[in-house]
């Protein structure tokens, strides 16, 4: 018996490392599992959405073996064979599934690689301004004080001006400070900075209200007394808890700045007409509607539609799942 008390007087207590750790890991399946059991209880209208993205993205993604022809190949062009319907119709031709635009070039294979061009353009945007949104969200939310007052008072004034305008402006100054033979080359990447510089503002706004819940929370009480710093705590324990609204967010952009895109190009301020995208090919068979050629501004703009719509769903049903007053 007096072995016993013994034993029992000599055993250790769990660390304090250790009852973290295990609350951590535990709290982190229960989420996993959560959110997996949201996402199996998906609409047949979203499982048509993710279908027609998939669909898209896979055949932009496959562009360069999928297409028929290479538009970006003036070897390839015969304007011989400019405004030929597509192949059901009566003038149309087999080997243009889609016909052709003013410059002879096979319509399938613009709206591949054009398709390529706008998912490059919104994804890469999204992940700019998730980045500079995230990042300044948590600190501001974390530290609180003059510089949560300068973050927000900051992305306040911006979300004051549209998104389109502020892009725009940043097309203007990128033609007015690049010279005129870079002007072409750097249009991809001013385009994703412009779109991504304009739409940080909610993301920020989003991780800040989301930060300053969590930081209240015991774990991350319990990982100030392991003398944990405040970037792994911000990145290993509160980013990871407020990541579903930001992908929702995430979701709902990409649509966004594809559309954006679209716009810029449409207007002239985006991709130049050489490199077609959606907008560029939208523009280019804009002139051509009421003259009979219909199809070379409406099938891109059938697509484009396509592919925002289905974004759209898709983002409707993350925010149905993740949103726990509609769960």
């Amino acid at each position: 018996m007096r072995a016993g008390v013994l034993d029992r007087g000599t055993s250790k207590p769990p660390s304090i490392n250790s009852l973290v750790l295990t609350a951590t890991v535990s709290s982190r399946q229960e989420a996993i599992r959560a959110t997996l059991r949201r996402l199996s209880r998906v609409q047949p209208v979203t499982r048509v959405a993710v279908g027609i993205f998939a669909l898209l993205a896979i055949g932009s993604l496959l562009a360069p073996w999928l297409a028929p022809y290479n538009p970006f190949d003036p070897a390839a062009l015969d304007l011989m064979d400019a405004f030929l319907p597509p192949s059901w119709m009566a003038d149309g031709e087999s080997r243009y599934l889609l016909g052709t635009d003013d410059q002879g070039r096979d319509l399938l294979s613009a709206i591949l690689y054009g398709s390529r061009l706008s998912l490059a353009v919104g994804f890469a945007a999204v992940l700019m301004a998730a980045t500079i949104g995230c990042s300044l969200g948590l600190i501001a939310g974390y530290s609180g004080g003059w510089l949560d007052a300068m973050v927000m008072r900051t992305a306040d004034v911006q979300l004051a001006i549209p998104g389109m305008l502020i892009a725009l402006m940043i097309g203007g100054i990128s033609r007015t400070a690049l010279p005129s033979e870079l002007q072409g080359e750097m249009s991809l990447l001013v385009l994703i900075v412009a779109i991504g510089i304009a739409d940080w503002p909610q993301y920020a706004r989003v991780v800040r209200s989301g930060t300053m819940v969590e930081k209240q929370k015991d774990y991350v009480a319990a990982a100030r007394l392991l003398a944990r710093s405040s970037p792994y705590i911000l990145c290993r324990h509160v980013l990871p808890n407020i990541l579903p609204p930001v992908m929702v967010l995430a979701s709902v952009g990409l649509a966004v700045a594809i559309t954006t895109e679209a716009t810029l190009s449409f207007l002239g301020v985006g991709m130049p007409p050489t490199t077609p995208s959606l907008g560029t090919l939208i523009r280019i068979g804009q002139d051509f509607i009421f003259s009979g050629e219909w199809w070379i501004g409406f099938l891109p703009a059938t697509v484009l539609v396509a592919l925002v719509l289905s974004v759209n769903l898709i983002a409707d049903s993350l925010r149905d799942r993740f949103d726990p007053k509609l769960s």
